[in-house]
């Protein structure tokens, strides 16, 4: 069995967030858009298809705390001033949440759209802020095996 499959599925409520250099952190959900491929991306035979692959997304969400890093980064695209471009990975743990059982590194991640879920007087449930992210390419990762050492 590959490093990082199990006989059992893993559960999705472990997990982290890496958002490049920046500070952004606590993410309680992350939405993968399905990834799927433009018609005509892949070539056939005797085919050069440059056809662009659809618009990617993934959506963000974490508690609002007040932090205004995520707020920062998509006003800086409202604005027209080029943002950096970020690499985003997500990583499943396993349940000890320390193992990584696999990965998805999203690369030049930029922003789209930045919500707040409704404010209820009578709710008392957590203000949610989601992020909306374009990215160019994904990657699927298992984790590498220990090296064993002599």
């Amino acid at each position: 069995m590959a490093a990082g499959e199990s006989d059992r599925p893993h559960l999705n409520s472990n997990f982290l967030v890496e958002f490049g250099a920046a500070r952004a952190s606590g993410f309680a959900e992350v939405i993968f858009a399905p990834f799927t491929l433009a018609e005509g991306a892949v070539p056939r035979p005797g085919h050069d298809a440059a056809v662009a692959p659809p618009a990617n997304r993934l959506v963000l969400r974490r508690g609002a705390t007040g932090a205004l890093d995520l707020y920062a980064w998509w006003d800086q695209a409202r604005q027209g001033r080029a943002p950096a471009r970020r690499v985003v990975k997500v990583k499943l743990l396993a349940a000890d949440h320390a193992t990584v059982v696999m990965s998805w590194r999203f690369r030049n991640v930029r922003p789209l759209s930045l919500a707040y879920s409704p404010l209820q007087a009578m709710d008392g449930g957590v203000l949610m802020e989601s992020l909306e992210l374009a990215y160019d390419a994904v990657e699927i990762e298992a984790p590498t095996p220990p090296r064993k050492t002599r």
